[in-house]
């Protein structure tokens, strides 16, 4: 019996449910990742996400090579490729991890054809603590509120601890052809602007895990304290290892635990992780539509250069926003309180539609995943779930005064912001927002019967 296990946002070996169910099979394995950018169900990834996959795989296949199995890779439509590459390598079965987004209908119908084939096709538990389907309210539905949905998760029974890397691994004797990793240019050229990503990341689950053990040890005991502050060096910096699955929600949260620290607020960051897949699953896609359908009728701006062009560029002359649209821009990244910040000044002081700023995150941060970033645009927005924030105004002077009030962080990112002239007033432009939310809160309830 052979098996052919494809890899997706998974690319580690240890808690590897289809990998490790695959290990067993005498005729060997066979390890494929497939490139899908033209399935409808799939979202084209972003520039810096296009690098870190690069890395990513190079790692996964260094990790493969080292246990004897070469790392296939072929670009095109799932459909189309896997019940090829099973035909060509004898495959008895197709294993993989679960997705749990729109990509969940390719892998319907991919079990429904490779099983008219004659192959078995199995799915296993994949990238979240809890399956969307077991964690819904008393009447059966999904959660709209944070809070309720992760005292749910937190009385629901432990998420599975999870699974060792296989012991031994066997490579089938039928390897099919591989594509060149470089043939696919994930990785800039010319211009090469990713030397800021490289000197800030080590994409690879070795990589992962040491950055979740120096956490623990290192970071864990001033998280709580200092969460909320950019300068200072207290996250984990696991989010762009968990969004390509070099790590498992289940490892981080049973390391965790296990390590003893007091870290309520840093595995309830994988609740609200969770919370935005959990919403993605039982919504459908998040960055075309928002959720709140009232706010349909917003009067968002489009994208306009002269407003979107300098909070893209770090030009507002506010300096945390400048200094974290910098930072993005440089690293990949941004601290998770400065994401809010930068949000609500795009969507609410200069009305501009959240999914301008969505769309500029997705092609820059090297975490953007497909429920998470939407959805944390929605929420800032006012248009998600989990609102009132539409009244919620983030005032960049405001923050920095109280997060980072001796400018460290600006200083290292935008050292020149405090100098430039500032691009609104940010009490009229705030007054402006909080007027066309409550005309639409009003046009909706004139509606209501």
């Amino acid at each position: 019996m052979t098996a052919l296990i494809w890899f997706r946002d998974d690319l580690r070996l240890a808690d590897h449910a289809a990998l490790t169910e695959g290990a067993a099979d005498p005729g060997g394995i066979v390890a494929l990742y497939v490139l899908d950018e033209v399935s409808a169900e799939t979202r084209p990834i972003g520039a810096a996400a296009r690098w870190w996959l690069h890395e990513s795989l190079t790692r996964l296949g260094e990790e493969l090579r080292e246990r004897g199995i070469p790392l296939v890779l072929r670009r095109g439509q799932a459909e189309e490729i896997l019940p090829l590459v099973a035909h060509e390598v004898g495959a008895d079965r197709v294993l993989w991890n679960r997705r749990y987004g729109d990509e969940r209908a390719i892998d319907a119908r991919l079990k429904v054809a490779l099983r008219a084939r004659g192959i078995a096709a199995h799915s296993f538990h994949g990238g979240l603590l809890f399956e969307p389907w077991k964690i819904t309210t008393g009447a059966g539905g999904a959660y709209r509120v944070y809070s309720p949905f992760w005292r749910a998760c937190l009385a629901a029974p432990a998420p599975q601890k999870p699974l060792p890397a296989p012991s031994a691994l066997r490579a089938s004797d039928r390897q099919p052809a591989s594509d060149e990793l470089a043939a696919w240019q994930l990785k800039p050229t010319s211009p090469d602007w990713a030397g800021g990503l490289a000197a800030r990341w080590e994409p690879g689950e070795q990589a992962a895990t040491a950055k979740l053990d120096r956490f623990l040890s290192e970071r864990a005991s001033g998280y709580e304290a200092g969460r909320d502050v950019p300068a200072l060096d207290v996250g984990s910096e696991l989010s762009p290892h968990l969004r390509w699955g070099e790590m498992s929600p289940r490892t981080v949260w049973h390391t965790t635990l296990a390590a003893g620290v007091t870290a309520g607020g840093f595995l309830s960051e994988l609740g609200w992780r969770e919370f935005a897949w959990h919403t993605k699953f039982h919504n459908g896609s998040l960055h075309e539509r928002g959720l709140n359908a009232q706010y349909d009728a917003f009067p968002w701006r489009g994208y306009e250069p002269e407003t979107v062009g300098p909070w893209q560029r770090g030009e507002t002359g506010f300096g945390l926003v400048d200094a974290g649209m910098r930072e993005l821009w440089e690293t990949g990244f941004m601290h998770n309180r400065v994401r809010m910040v930068t949000a609500s000044f795009l969507t609410k002081n200069l009305l501009t539609d959240w999914r301008v700023g969505e769309a500029w995150f997705w092609d820059t941060l090297v975490d953007a995943d497909a429920a998470s970033n939407p959805f944390n645009w929605q929420w800032v927005a006012g248009c998600g779930v989990d609102a009132a924030p539409y009244f919620r105004v983030f005032n960049p002077a405001t923050q920095q005064q109280k997060f980072d009030p001796a400018g460290e962080y600006v200083t290292k990112w935008a050292p020149d912001s405090i100098m430039r002239p500032e691009l609104v007033d940010l009490r009229e432009t705030r007054l402006r927002a909080l007027a066309a939310y409550e005309t639409i809160r009003g046009a909706s309830r004139d509606r209501r019967p």
